[in-house]
């Protein structure tokens, strides 16, 4: 994947890096790995992400940790049209939107969202662009 970070200056900085998807607990959810930058370089971050589908809210319950940088997140993500977004809050107090778009067989585009409170503007803050090693190996 390719990383974007947006920082409150204006500048961005860049990076590559790699995710990992699979089900796990028999079926009943998805973990996912993400390394920032690839693995031949010491990382910036190193996190887990759990989400497992509750029928009764119709969504996922989703936990973000990255014990690399002691950062982690609660969310709520659903499928709005073509997109999965992921609301919740991280261990800084923001708001987080987290959103999956541009879903193809063999890429995505993920936008990270922040704000202080309910009232402000969303803030992009990173951008992730993947896509598969191997289509083929699904």
């Amino acid at each position: 994947m390719d990383t974007v970070h947006h920082l409150d200056d204006g500048t961005m900085q860049k990076w590559n890096g790699e995710c990992h998807f699979g089900w796990v607990l028999g079926g009943r959810a998805i973990q996912d790995v993400w390394i920032r930058p690839k693995r031949s370089a010491p990382s910036t971050m190193y996190g887990t992400t759990l989400r497992i589908f509750d029928p009764g809210i119709d969504g996922w319950h989703i936990i973000w940790n990255d014990p690399l940088n002691q950062d982690h997140s609660r969310q709520i993500g659903r499928a709005e049209g073509k997109d999965i977004v992921q609301l919740g809050d991280d261990s800084r107090g923001l708001k987080t939107r987290w959103r999956f778009t541009e879903i193809a067989a063999d890429s995505f585009h993920w936008i990270g969202e922040e704000r202080a409170s309910e009232s402000d503007p969303w803030q992009i803050t990173y951008e992730h662009f993947a896509r598969r090693q191997n289509p083929e190996a699904r």
